[in-house]
């Protein structure tokens, strides 16, 4: 048997190089989704899972405003083989009044699918206006192969509402977490940017 020659270790050399770069790009791949939520948590941005228990105390003491209508335009966007929608476009609701909206998810392949709804409001100020008791993002949702589910959004938007805010766009934006994802299970009562 021969020695291997110079061009030879060179191709292993460079061969290995390219495997480590490869393992190395997996690893920091998979530990994206833990690092994120450990950033988040750390440094307070994630309020998306942050609870408020104060919610349904607010609910329950907060006045109707009747003298006031604002629009709520309701949006839907997915990433992943999702079927995603809102089921009415808009609604009209006063400040301090409980309202339900639904959100229609359909699974459109042939495999068990997990996802999260991640909110988000024009005019961003309006954020901090609305209080959610119930919402399908409070977690992560699975779906079985073809599956079809409506999903309930109950919410009151605070009567401190700047005035000139007359429409508010509440668009979720519905990401496939892959298989496997372990579910992400939060309490209702969630406010502010939620």
């Amino acid at each position: 048997m021969t020695a291997p020659t110079d061009g030879t270790r060179l191709k292993l050399h460079t061969l290995g190089k390219l495997a480590l770069l490869v393992a190395l790009m997996f690893g920091f791949g998979f530990a994206m989704v833990p690092l994120y939520r450990a950033i988040c948590e750390v440094t307070g941005i994630n309020s998306l899972t942050k609870i408020d228990p104060a919610v349904r105390e607010l609910v329950r003491n907060t006045q109707v405003d009747t003298s006031r209508t604002v629009t709520i335009e309701l949006d839907a966007n997915h990433f992943g083989a999702w079927q995603f929608r809102p089921e009415k476009r808009s609604v009209q609701a006063h400040p301090g009044e409980l309202i339900t909206v639904s959100y229609e998810l359909v699974n459109s392949t042939s495999k068990d699918l997990s996802g999260q709804a991640i909110p988000s409001y024009a005019p961003a100020v309006s954020a901090q206006y609305m209080h959610k008791l119930e919402c399908f993002c409070f977690r992560q949702q699975t779906l079985a192969a073809g599956q079809t589910r409506s999903f309930p959004v109950v919410f009151v938007i605070d009567p401190r509402l700047p005035p000139d805010v007359s429409t508010i766009t509440l668009s979720y934006t519905f990401f496939d977490v892959g298989a496997g994802a372990a579910p992400q299970s939060r309490a209702v009562g969630l406010t502010g940017g939620v």
